[in-house]
């Protein structure tokens, strides 16, 4: 014979009341917390409750502001740098060095002027009219300088109408009429214009052929001379006995007085002169 359940009795709750039922001992169903009492659900013994995850969202808000913050300066700068790369015309590719960059402000380099073909070059022999012109022409010379001018090409003494031995800076001038010029260890000469203007000096600084009012200044100039000195005052550069206006072999200090109508002074083994 099976004994009844015994039926519950009632109970006493914290609060003095009387209960139709006693609470649930542990490892019993949950229950739900009576009114007054403390605490919230009760699981059953041996499990532990799972807690709630807490949503993160601060978090994650804050981090999704942060990367949308970076694309957008990103994209910023790379419109910044777009707009700028437009501002900027591009470098042409056949544009001089230096302009467009930072040489820009350095000076272009000039370019090399083509050095000037002599009138006459070097030594020989040349026909006047076909391989020079007639006309007054300028050497800065040498020691053993001689050049010749003449009426025929025979080699005969009778042959030359003048010529010379010049030592440093000399002139020569070629008339139509002749027939020949020649040139030895002259080097180049220059064709220049009587009416060609200078800077004159007031000093000569040693042998040499020397136009007036072009290489040198009128005036009377005084030298210490030398042993050998010859100079000599002319009125052109053709070298005959005609050309001569005045010469001298001087010994020692010498004065000369060189005349605005002078058209040429010559000074061999004779030093330096100087106007007083």
């Amino acid at each position: 014979m099976t004994t009844p359940p015994t039926p519950p009795q009632p109970w006493h709750d914290a609060n003095g009341q009387w209960q139709p039922h006693p609470p649930q001992q542990p490892g019993g169903p949950w229950h739900q917390p009576q009114p007054g009492m403390p605490g919230g659900p009760v699981p059953p013994q041996g499990q532990t409750p799972h807690p709630k995850k807490k949503k993160r969202r601060g978090l994650k808000t804050a981090i999704a502001a942060i990367v949308v913050l970076a694309v957008g300066s990103a994209i910023a700068s790379s419109g910044d740098d777009g707009a700028e790369a437009e501002d900027k015309p591009a470098a042409d590719a056949g544009e001089p060095a230096g302009k467009g960059s930072d040489n820009a402000d350095a000076p272009a380099k000039a370019p090399e002027r083509a050095k000037k073909k002599a009138d006459i070059e070097g030594d020989g022999m040349f026909e006047v009219g076909a391989d020079v012109k007639p006309g007054t022409y300028r050497s800065t010379g040498g020691s053993l300088c001689y050049w010749q001018r003449s009426k025929s090409a025979d080699g005969g003494f009778d042959s030359i109408i003048a010529n010379e031995n010049a030592t440093g800076q000399t002139y020569v001038t070629i008339l139509a009429s002749d027939k020949y010029f020649e040139s030895k260890r002259c080097g180049d000469w220059e064709r220049v214009s009587d009416a060609q203007q200078g800077a004159p000096k007031s000093s000569m600084a040693g042998d040499g052929m020397y136009k007036v009012g072009t290489d040198i200044q009128p005036g009377t100039y005084k030298s210490t001379g030398g042993s050998g000195c010859y100079w000599e005052r002319s009125k052109d550069a053709l070298s005959g006995m005609g050309s001569i206006l005045a010469n001298d072999n001087p010994t020692g200090t010498t004065i000369v007085t060189i005349s605005g109508s002078d058209g040429y002074f010559k000074s061999n083994r004779c030093g330096e002169w100087k106007k007083s």
